[in-house]
């Protein structure tokens, strides 16, 4: 789409200001979403000593056309990667942890087993710290969320990603209704877990269209919504239909606000955990 409109453009920090989250990752072989996904506040929240982990490997095994996570034939879950995410989690002196992880469509159970341990890990190493999980769909399994849910994470967070006249084109083997389903069970069988979910804008929705996922989220029982811009990973992915202007994000805030959501982030750079923990404050 040409030069980037300036609300676009911004600087990383410097790389020595951000190296040691990036020495500890790599010694202990953890990957972070931040890294995977070529996010743009990967600078910012490594120089403030935050990531989201990545678990479950760092392959995918679905082909959604907005994401730079690699896809393939993952391997098998790594039993010790929880102890690693919370030992890593421990050495950062997080206050609040956001584990994400690729989808694994390869395993019985979607890894719901494994995002239990590493809730349980984190637990016992941290035990005063609060808890996000940024989960896949595991393809509808009711069995599979409530394993996840039953580990009690203190934010269960699922992202919607885009309308649903989209899906198609930008995340082929997901579905819209079952995703709002995923939030629904979650707000019905644990209602003290935080629910939270997000969408990318720039794609080719229309406002009407977003203002309807939306009303949709809060229906579903989300408490929390975050808005933020895509922007192409690389010449592979889906271009940028448009750079959303910041009236536009901020209309999408007030229209949340008035719907009753308990917190709104939306702005270009905003992402699904960025700045997670203000969320969960108080």
């Amino acid at each position: 789409m040409g030069s980037l409109p300036p609300w676009i453009r911004r600087r990383f920090p410097p790389q020595e200001e951000w190296e040691r989250v990036e020495r500890l990752l790599r010694s202990l072989s953890l990957h972070t979403v931040c890294e995977s996904a070529r996010c743009p506040n990967l600078g910012e929240c490594f120089r403030r000593g935050t990531a989201t982990f990545l678990i479950l490997g760092d392959t995918c095994t679905r082909s959604c056309r907005f994401c730079a996570v690699k896809k393939g034939i993952p391997l098998p879950p790594d039993p010790e990667e929880p102890r690693r995410v919370a030992e890593a989690a421990r050495t950062l002196s997080l206050h609040h942890v956001v584990v994400t992880s690729v989808t694994r469509d390869d395993l019985p159970d979607g890894g719901a087993e494994h995002f239990a341990k590493t809730i349980q890990a984190i637990r016992e190493c941290l035990p005063q710290a609060t808890v996000e999980v940024l989960v896949p769909d595991f393809q509808g399994s009711a069995e599979a969320l409530e394993v996840v849910l039953a580990a009690r994470p203190d934010v269960l967070n699922h992202n919607v990603e885009t309308v649903p006249r989209l899906y198609p084109l930008v995340r082929p083997q997901a579905d819209y209704a079952r995703s709002l389903e995923l939030l629904r069970r979650t707000r019905a069988r644990y209602p003290g877990i935080l629910v939270k979910s997000g969408l990318m804008v720039g794609l080719g929705e229309t406002q009407k269209e977003v203002e309807a996922v939306l009303w949709d989220l809060k229906e579903a029982g989300c408490d929390v919504v975050t808005i933020g811009q895509y922007l192409r990973p690389t010449a592979w992915h889906l271009p940028v239909a448009a750079y959303v202007p910041p009236e536009v994000f901020a209309h999408y805030r007030e229209y949340a606000l008035r719907l009753g959501f308990r917190g709104v982030a939306s702005g270009p750079f905003v992402r699904s955990s960025y700045r997670a923990e203000e969320f969960v404050k108080g």
